[in-house]
């Protein structure tokens, strides 16, 4: 039976770090560097010869530059004859451009995709993709992995008035995340429309939904500049709202960002660690990050269920409810 090897890529190694703490594994040896004319250079520093590779990379930083490193290292592995690869994408690069939405639009979600298979990926891993269609632009397997149960857990810790709040999308494509939250806390939700003129620009917004007098949460996939997040806060506290949060599983925070939350009307700003924010926390103290070790917890139920049985068993990892007392997760799905 294969042993494990965990890798990391060059953009969140601290997660990388968490993981193979968790796992109770040494992060493997591999050298990255750039020549001269910026080529990305990888070499493998231990035999990798009939192993179950993980590769953990997210799509942050410098994305262009960690995705071509990721190709790399995926290759790279796969020649050097391990039994299997598994490339874990906390943050999937390219996602917003999913869909041909003008004439001559590429759609460099299903490329990024492409270039994954080519380089020998046998399965993904990622986490709340930005629309689930990626999924089937890939011919091997997918898992995505979603937050909600960790966002569920901390509302209930940490909004104490959490039965009087109202779930807000700041846009009609959030709509299904909202209402499965929503319906989750047995609270009202509400969304915010919004024509956009210009990208990373928002003209005019309608809110949908009685705010007055609640704690409005926004909830999101992922916010890069933040002018759609800050504008709706601004407009639900225009609206009644007592207090805003929000909660993002991927924060960017690129360009003016950081800015934009410092000035806006916000409670707090939680996001997962799918993106490193060490250095945005220190500039915007609204910002908390909300660990997810889920990457962790599906590798040791596959381990352990392979192992144990020599089936796959997945068991939901962001499943922070209790376990019933029968024993069985209520997120638990068999697969043969």
């Amino acid at each position: 039976m294969p042993n494990i090897v965990l890798f990391s890529g060059s953009s969140h190694q601290d997660l990388s770090q968490r993981v193979a703490e968790r796992l109770g594994l040494e992060l493997g040896k591999v050298v990255t560097k750039k020549f001269s004319n910026q080529e990305t250079s990888v070499e493998i520093g231990e035999s990798v010869r009939g192993e179950d590779v993980y590769i953990i990379q997210s799509g942050c930083g410098e994305i262009n530059d960690n995705l071509m490193e990721l190709l790399i290292m995926i290759n790279a592995c796969k020649i050097a004859s391990s039994s299997r690869v598994t490339a874990v994408i906390p943050c999937f690069p390219y996602a917003r451009q999913d869909k041909k939405d003008k004439s001559r639009a590429p759609i460099s979600a299903k490329l990024v995709a492409n270039m994954l298979s080519v380089a020998g990926a046998d399965h993904i891993i990622t986490m709340d993709l930005h629309a689930s269609q990626i999924q089937g632009f890939f011919d091997i397997p997918v898992d995505n992995l979603y937050a909600e149960p960790a966002v569920l857990q901390w509302i209930k810790e940490n909004i104490l008035e959490w039965r009087n709040c109202i779930i807000v999308s700041p846009d009609a494509g959030g709509a299904k995340r909202v209402t499965s939250i929503a319906d989750r806390l047995n609270v009202e939700f509400a969304l915010i429309h919004k024509e956009r003129k210009k990208a990373n620009e928002v003209d005019r917004m309608v809110l949908v939904g009685d705010v007055k007098d609640r704690i409005a949460i926004l909830v999101d996939d992922m916010a890069d500049t933040c002018g759609t997040v800050c504008h709706a806060a601004d407009k639900l506290v225009s609206a009644g709202a007592t207090k805003v949060y929000a909660i993002l599983t991927h924060g960017i925070f690129s360009g003016p960002a950081i800015s934009r939350i410092n000035n806006a009307s916000f409670e707090a700003v939680v996001v997962t660690n799918t993106i490193p924010q060490d250095e945005k926390m220190k500039n915007c103290p609204k910002i908390q990050v909300l660990c997810v070790f889920g990457v962790a917890f599906h590798l040791l139920d596959k381990m352990a269920s392979t192992l144990l049985t020599g089936s796959y068993i997945y068991i939901n990892p962001f499943c922070c409810r209790r376990v019933p007392d029968a024993g069985v997760c209520p997120d638990r799905i068999g697969r043969a």
